[in-house]
């Protein structure tokens, strides 16, 4: 599984970078058809005292799965970008596996 983790119109940020490739990776070995992930952190100052924004893109079997946020930081961003991503993953292997 590969992820690329792209800063747009930001400095690279190591420590943000890691922290998310550690985090896809935990995520995908629970959901292991994941094929790749592209995560995007972007600024935007006019948006109400929030503007860090993140955007999870994930190739897997069927549709994309997309998920964005804009919290105060891009921890915050990543974070409930991520439980809705979990949340769009189990709801499509309840599709692939039906009972």
């Amino acid at each position: 599984m590969k992820t690329d983790v792209h800063f747009v119109k930001l400095n690279t940020s190591k420590r943000i970078e890691d922290l998310t490739v550690k985090k896809i990776d935990t995520l995908t070995k629970k959901f292991d058809w994941v094929i790749k992930a592209d995560v995007f952190f972007k600024q935007d100052p006019s948006s109400d005292g929030k503007g860090k924004i993140c955007e999870i893109h994930l190739s897997v079997p069927g549709p994309e799965i997309f998920a964005s946020s804009d919290k105060t930081s891009f921890e915050a961003s990543l974070a409930e970008t991520l439980d809705s991503i979990r949340k769009q993953l189990n709801k499509r292997k309840q599709q692939l596996n039906p009972r």
